[in-house]
């Protein structure tokens, strides 16, 4: 015994054909029309923001370039997959999170490198520069009293 489904009646597009009596030569879904005429609009005013001026050609191709955007996005759309859920799938991919292929911190850092505006000068002439000025560049040289020694521990001192 053959098990039918209900897949023929599902089958069966919802087309319409034009208005009585004067029907169109070709066969388009109720679907692509309400895909197709805001799509239209849609590329007529991508040509406008473009630059492109009103007339017939830029009409023509206005026209082609609607079709061409509505067979692709019909060619998704079936009675297994109505338009609503294809809206929200694509909402859903545009919105979903994404992993981060880039690093967002780690071990090191530049953030507290600090820059100056004169290059530093090598290590043997920085010496040099010290003892010719009395001290480091910038520091004023005063006479005070001198630095206090650490004092040594009772067992330091005994060994002398």
């Amino acid at each position: 015994m053959r098990i039918r489904t209900d897949d023929e009646v599902y089958r069966v597009d919802a087309v319409w054909l034009g208005p009585p009596k004067a029907t169109f030569p070709w066969r388009a879904r109720y679907v692509a029309w309400l895909i197709g005429i805001p799509t239209f609009f849609l590329v007529l005013g991508v040509e406008r923001w473009a630059g492109w001026g009103f007339g017939f050609f830029s009409t023509a191709w206005a026209f082609v370039a609607t079709i061409v955007i509505t067979r692709l996005l019909t060619a998704k759309i079936s009675h297994e997959r109505p338009l609503g859920a294809v809206v929200a799938m694509a909402g859903r991919e545009l919105n979903t999170p994404r992993v981060r292929t880039t690093g967002t911190g780690g071990a090191v850092s530049a953030s507290r490198v600090r820059v100056r505006a004169e290059r530093p000068l090598p290590k043997h002439r920085r010496r040099r520069q010290y003892q010719h000025h009395g001290g480091p560049p910038g520091a004023a040289f005063t006479q005070g009293a001198p630095r206090a020694r650490r004092s040594r521990s009772s067992a330091a001192r005994a060994g002398r």
